[in-house]
């Protein structure tokens, strides 16, 4: 690392702190980015569902107005890799996932502008991205999956669902809002690809 990059480092760390100092609430941030880091992303990938796993899944499609989609868990990567891109994002489960992060996002800004959260945000994806990367290369390994759109994909999802649910943390939302079960679904390893009809798909 050269000066200049530690420098910048630092002066991002100091600016934190002092965001910390003056907006308490975001200090809500710091114990989910310890979980987020040791979180078992995609350990699960593929696994015959236990109840709890199944329930958790109704529980988010329930709480995201989808009560009638049932866990449909998907056994291998090229299953999961076609779901991925079949997966309408204008679809209503996606408007309905816009809808909420679009009203915890201004829920935050009453309390901090958009340049606080921008640097806030940043700071969570930067905080978990090495851990989850590294747990898609593992998956990827295990599975023999070569195709790395796929693998992409699958960094992605992770990051977002953090990035969700660390927006959660921030509006002090309740505990069953979609995007802290959805982010417990990938706490058990696994990765919820999206509803499509009636169907909510999980690897």
């Amino acid at each position: 690392m050269s000066q200049d990059q530690h420098s910048d480092e630092t002066d991002f760390d100091d600016a934190l702190d002092d965001l910390f100092d003056e907006f308490p609430s975001l200090r809500l941030v710091a114990p989910f980015l310890a979980l987020a880091e040791n979180v078992r992303w995609f350990r699960g990938l593929g696994e015959l569902p236990d109840a709890r796993t199944a329930n958790l899944a109704r529980e988010y499609a329930a709480a995201l107005g989808f009560p009638d989609a049932e866990p449909a868990f998907l056994g291998d990567w090229a299953e999961a890799a076609e779901a991925a891109e079949s997966a309408d994002y204008n679809s209503p489960a996606w408007e309905a996932e816009e809808q909420l992060r679009a009203a915890l996002t201004a829920d935050v800004l009453e309390v901090i502008d958009e340049q606080t959260l921008e640097l806030v945000m940043t700071h969570v994806v930067q905080s978990v991205s090495e851990a989850i990367e590294a747990a898609v290369e593992e998956a990827a390994d295990d599975l023999r999956v070569a195709d790395e759109e796929f693998m992409n994909a699958a960094f992605g999802a992770a990051v977002q669902a953090c990035y969700l649910a660390a927006l959660v943390a921030m509006a002090g939302a309740d505990e069953d809002h979609p995007f802290t079960l959805r982010f417990q679904l990938f706490e058990r390893g696994r990765w919820p690809l999206g509803i499509v009809g009636n169907s909510f798909l999980i690897f």
